[in-house]
């Protein structure tokens, strides 16, 4: 999720040759100036805040970093099948909706920064739901319909609007597979409890279609194909930071929203812990989450970033918050 709206995601691929590595055990290993990460293609890809990131802690360090790039619903599959090939070292992009997919699977080292008080009060408590300090918050925000205010149907006001018959055909959704159509469902499912699958079956109707992932689904919202697309409170930010207006607008729902918070975890099987620890402390610094809200399209974790006026003029904050 996060995501320049603007621009198209040049995908990052990489080909790494590090199968066969081993737990680092020596100073003068290699591996030890290196820190490879397992993380999606909006934060490593060109518009993300992984390349600019990456270049700074390098500088600062002199340890490499190595994005591996896979869909934020592949990460904690990606870490469970390093467990008996370790490769990686840290998980970024593990959020709310898949912490409990990577506790299950018992993939990630506790570690707490020494800095993380500089984080937001009550994000970490969220993100590892009040368990161990196993994933560091970088970035947040709350999941929005997004209205494309020059159409011809008025704003729905509530999740429930949705099902009225002025609707038909004018949503755009996610799989599930996809980090923002999860997070939908999750949405569903806090405002609705037990009565979300009849939600979902009134819906129905007003769904054009159900878009593989974030970018094509947002492409065709941007392209006119509906006025509704499922995104971030955050997303019309960028619309307004790049001079294409107001047009968009995150609508908040009379039921609540839930919020996506992404977090950075290191992985029991990394082979340079020690590095990874320096890349998480690194993270959260007001350093590198400057670079958060114009690249991400978040709000960074770290409370003392000044956002820009993109985010005052574009980016509501819900006054209620749901949990799921």
């Amino acid at each position: 999720m996060k995501k320049s709206l603007i621009f198209s995601i040049s995908l990052l691929t990489l080909v790494c040759g590090l199968m066969g590595c081993k737990k680092t055990e020596k100073a003068d290993d290699p591996r030890a100036k290196e820190v490879v990460i397992y993380t999606y293609d909006s934060f490593c890809g060109e518009w993300g805040a992984g390349p600019a990131i990456a270049e700074l802690f390098e500088a600062k360090t002199g340890i490499k970093v190595t994005f591996a790039e896979c869909s934020g619903g592949q990460l904690v599959a990606k870490a469970v099948a390093d467990k008996s090939a370790p490769f990686a070292d840290l998980a970024i992009g593990i959020d709310n909706n898949l912490f409990k997919q990577a506790l299950d699977n018992d993939i990630l080292m506790e570690y707490k920064p020494a800095s993380s008080s500089v984080l937001l009060d009550g994000l970490s408590e969220e993100l590892n739901q009040g368990g161990k300090w196993l994933l560091t918050p970088y970035d947040y925000s709350h999941f929005a319909m997004i209205f494309d205010s020059k159409s011809d149907i008025p704003a729905p006001k509530s999740l429930e609007e949705m099902t009225l018959p002025v609707y038909k055909d004018k949503i755009i959704l996610m799989a599930n597979t996809s980090t923002v159509g999860l997070g939908f469902d999750n949405w569903v499912k806090a405002a609705y409890g037990d009565k979300a699958d009849d939600y979902m079956k009134r819906l129905e109707p007003s769904v054009l279609t159900v878009a593989p992932k974030w970018s094509a689904g947002y492409g065709m919202f941007t392209k006119g194909e509906a006025p509704l697309v499922i995104s971030y409170t955050t997303s019309p930010a960028s619309h307004i930071e790049y001079g294409e207006g107001d047009q968009y607008k995150a609508l908040i729902f009379e039921e609540g929203h839930v919020r996506q918070i992404e977090g950075a975890g290191i992985l029991k099987s990394a082979p340079n812990v020690a590095g990874a620890k320096q890349f998480i402390d690194f993270l959260i610094s007001e350093e590198a989450q400057n670079l958060i809200p114009l690249t991400q399209w978040m709000f960074p974790a770290n409370k003392d970033v000044k956002l820009p006026e993109s985010y005052s003029l574009g980016a509501p904050v819900p006054e209620k918050t749901l949990k799921y």
